[in-house]
């Protein structure tokens, strides 16, 4: 089975001098990023949704083999808690289609403070295509139950296994890909520090045993501060061999 790793994001001036030469414009950054990984998430389209065009861009532009994961916008996760999903999906469906070959995972994070609501959950699944790859982030604890690991399981829809300050790291499978977001080791913050060789080499151990139980793996590394996320990122695919 397939293994993916990279970062949660390309873009970053402080990755100066760690991913790209210093001084690199930004819009060279990305033709410096696929040097070196062959998949990413990207985080911008939380903030703002790209243009169906731009997706179609990044189809011809990303080399062959690629991956790009995408994470969902903030008006249908953040603003409306998932209700009336049904002008996002069209909009998510026509941009999934131009990506085309070089598409990964629809990244689905819930608000901190949207507690469980399996109807609501259900509704947006259901009317998202069969053929789109869904993993769903639970940041609030009431969705960590086993009744909702089985509604993911009836849409084939990833649980997002996290590993970050006061998020629960549990190892739960729940479609034929398992995706993992590494939002840093600090116990205090998310986002921070830098994971040491020992926690990379028992993160390697899970994939593995992911991946020979047949499914395809993605993990990405959310700790950018200080070029943290591409050196671990790195080291865990080295790991991996």
């Amino acid at each position: 089975m397939a293994v993916a790793v990279g970062t949660s994001g390309w873009s970053y001036a402080h990755w100066d001098g760690v991913l790209y030469p210093p001084g690199t414009p930004p819009a060279d950054r990305l033709g410096h990023y696929v040097r070196r990984f062959g998949t990413v998430e990207l985080n911008a389209s939380f903030y703002r949704w790209p243009r169906t065009a731009t997706f179609a861009s990044w189809r011809r532009r990303l080399p062959p083999g690629f991956q790009l994961s995408v994470k969902a916008p903030r008006g249908l996760t953040h603003a409306k808690r998932l209700y009336a999903p049904e002008a996002w999906v069209d909009r998510l469906v026509a941009c999934w289609h131009e990506l085309g070959d070089k598409r990964a995972v629809l990244l689905v994070q819930l608000h901190p403070a949207h507690e469980r609501d399996d109807a609501r959950l259900d509704f947006l699944l259901g009317r998202l295509p069969g053929w789109m790859r869904v993993a769903v982030e639970f940041r609030h604890p009431s969705w960590h139950d086993e009744a909702v690991y089985r509604l993911l399981e009836r849409h084939g829809a990833a649980y997002v296994v996290m590993s970050g300050a006061g998020l629960p790291c549990v190892l739960r499978a729940t479609a034929p890909f398992v995706y993992v977001r590494m939002h840093g080791p600090d116990p205090q913050h998310l986002y921070a520090g830098s994971y040491p060789t020992a926690d990379l080499r028992w993160w390697a151990d899970r994939v593995r045993e992911w991946s020979a139980g047949g499914r395809d793996v993605f993990v990405y590394f959310n700790n950018d501060g200080y070029g943290h996320a591409v050196r671990n990122a790195e080291e865990l695919r080295g790991l991996l061999g």
